[in-house]
């Protein structure tokens, strides 16, 4: 039961997780399987405590990772919410040395990063991680329309990061087309037509998915029809929109930071030669130094967004292409797990790679903290 077969009910009380292809052993589930709490968020772990000896290493695996992500999830959320909610007060108050263009593309990624925080985290994981007490969604028929908006956010925090990759491109490497494009109203553009084509190019899943939730990874949280699941037709929508997020910006992002490594590499050395014969200046060059934190900015932040929703990128394709026919190897369930907990905690990075590397944003994050508590004080004592 790896993957979705059509649109069945699950009993849930036994079955919200998925079991996996173990050759069960009738007697011993009937002596210990009746002592377990199935409507326990952490009942994967009295699984595999009961029938240790019983399951394969990848079925042990898969339900440590089902019962770490009850205790992953929700301390994740608190804290995703919060670094994108202060990265957003902070970013926008202007005071962090950046400019206005910057500060754009980088307030979009943080609220980008936000509605993925609300909208795949809280309202789809939290609920398939403790699936007994959700039971509920069965009866909200919401969940194409919960898809749409879920992978429209999705598509704006990853292409706001290939907005932002480029952006840095040009200021960098583009000298003449710098003072044109990295401009206030340019990004206000740009980021306004990521949202646009995003909602546009997502509403396919309103079609392909049902209104129900099944409340299960596999690789979709909504219920699917058969029709659906084995058309070829709908099998390749599916893979484009995987190969579009985020499979094209991993290329993009990748191509940009390489032409801007070589030209920072080139200038670098002609400048050092030209200082070199010049005399009476001094050593420190504020301009390669401007360079330096932006690159280390960029790079920190693509890398971490490479790093991290690689996993999922990999088994969302491998999965269809499956589907589709192409069966050399199937990936565990185990590897989609994965994937979701790394991608998800992408969206809660940003904030601190901004702290580790922006010194005027790290004062600017501090003041924003401290805010209500000396506001509360000057309220008691007033």
């Amino acid at each position: 039961m790896d993957r979705n077969p059509g649109t069945t009910d699950w009993n849930i009380s036994t079955m919200d997780r998925n079991p996996g292809t173990t050759d069960w052993n009738i007697s011993t589930m009937d002596r210990n399987l009746g002592t377990i709490d199935w409507n326990s968020p952490l009942w994967t772990f009295q699984f595999v405590y009961l029938l240790y000896d019983s399951l394969a290493f990848e079925e042990r695996a898969l339900y440590v990772i089902l019962g770490l992500q009850v205790i992953y999830y929700p301390p994740l959320a608190a804290v995703g919410v919060s670094v994108n909610l202060l990265a957003i007060v902070t970013l926008s108050r202007g005071k962090c040395g950046l400019s206005k263009c910057v500060t754009r593309y980088l307030v979009a990624m943080a609220a980008g990063d936000l509605m993925v925080i609300i909208f795949d985290l809280i309202l789809r994981q939290i609920p398939i991680a403790y699936a007994s007490h959700f039971r509920f969604l069965y009866s909200i028929p919401l969940c194409n329309i919960h898809a749409v908006l879920l992978f429209a956010a999705t598509d704006c925090s990853v292409w706001f990061t290939v907005t932002f990759t480029f952006d840095r491109f040009v200021a960098i490497c583009c000298e003449k087309l710098k003072t044109k494009y990295c401009t206030e109203r340019t990004a206000a553009v740009v980021l306004g037509t990521v949202i646009l084509l995003s909602c546009l190019k997502n509403i396919s899943w309103y079609f392909m998915l049902t209104g129900g939730y099944q409340l299960h990874n596999t690789p979709w949280f909504c219920l699917v029809t058969i029709s659906v699941l084995e058309s070829r037709v709908w099998g390749v929508i599916e893979l484009l929109q995987y190969i579009l997020t985020p499979g094209v910006p991993f290329v993009l992002i990748l191509l940009l930071n390489a032409f801007t490594v070589r030209f920072i590499l080139v200038a670098s050395r002609a400048r050092r030669r030209l200082r070199g014969h010049s005399s009476g200046e001094s050593p420190r060059d504020p301009e390669m130094e401007s360079r330096r934190k932006s690159i280390i900015l960029l790079f920190l932040i693509s890398g971490n967004f490479i790093l991290l929703w690689a996993l999922l990128l990999v088994y969302s394709i491998w999965n269809r292409m499956f589907y589709l026919g192409f069966e050399s190897v199937f990936l565990s369930q185990l590897i989609l797990e994965l994937g979701y907990m790394l991608q998800l905690l992408s969206c809660c990075t940003n904030t601190f790679i901004y702290a580790v590397t922006q010194t005027k944003f790290r004062e600017q994050l501090k003041n924003v903290v401290k805010y209500p508590f000396i506001a509360s004080v000057q309220i008691i004592k007033s």
